[in-house]
């Protein structure tokens, strides 16, 4: 929590000296503003336990997107995270009442230690301190269990599912499995396409013990 509001402060300082601009409109003071942000259809997205909030064709959220990962305005993660908020309520309410989905735990997608260095930070872990901002009654993110050993090259570089499937294929691995033993899981991430890294984690957690998993991408 300490690291999380010694980045705010930062970005409250950056975003002083250097005042954003919208991604979408170049309105300033915002990087990504709430005009452009609600304007963007929703996706009615779901499979197989994994829902987007967005699609990566919208050219606004295929912006911002591209510059929370690669241009470093990590402020567009609490942008994003709030109709991602309203897409996980939604589908809480049905699961709470149909499956028993109860006191999930939340858990980032991790990156590479390695691709981690290179840009600095996760942005799926920037997305799951925002979404513990909106209501930490309802999000206990665990950044301890779920972990990347396994250099990989990008997913989005990869069309084919199979292909996909293969390149993050035991590239995950799990430590202090006791924190997640009969827990119900949220798996957060960017984007996601053929969903290859949401199973293949899914696959890992379950095999360490949790009960349920739901699977939420801000696009795919």
């Amino acid at each position: 929590m300490l690291n999380n509001l010694i980045k705010k402060g930062y970005e409250i300082v950056k975003d002083f000296v250097f005042p954003p601009v919208c991604v979408s409109c170049n309105t300033n003071n915002e990087i990504l503003c709430d005009t452009c942000l609600f304007s963007i259809p929703t996706s009615t997205y779901s499979e197989k336990n994994i829902h987007a909030v967005f699609s990566y064709n919208s050219p606004i959220i295929r912006k911002s997107i591209q510059a929370l990962k690669y241009k470093n305005n990590t402020n567009l993660a609490k942008k994003l995270a709030i109709p991602l908020h309203d897409k996980i309520l939604q589908e809480l309410t049905h699961q709470e009442k149909f499956n028993g989905f109860i006191k999930p735990l939340i858990i980032p997608i991790p990156l590479h230690k390695k691709r981690k260095r290179q840009r600095g930070y996760n942005q799926s872990e920037l997305i799951c301190n925002e979404l513990s901002f909106i209501d930490d009654s309802i999000y206990k993110t665990e950044y301890n269990v779920l972990f990347k050993h396994k250099h990989t090259s990008s997913q989005t570089e990869i069309l084919n599912r199979k292909k996909r499937l293969k390149n993050v294929r035991d590239c995950f691995n799990i430590k202090n499995a006791e924190k997640i033993k009969d827990r119900n899981i949220i798996l957060i991430d960017d984007v996601t396409t053929t969903g290859a890294t949401f199973t293949e984690a899914s696959k890992v957690l379950k095999n360490a013990g949790a009960r349920k998993i739901i699977c939420f991408a801000v696009a795919h």
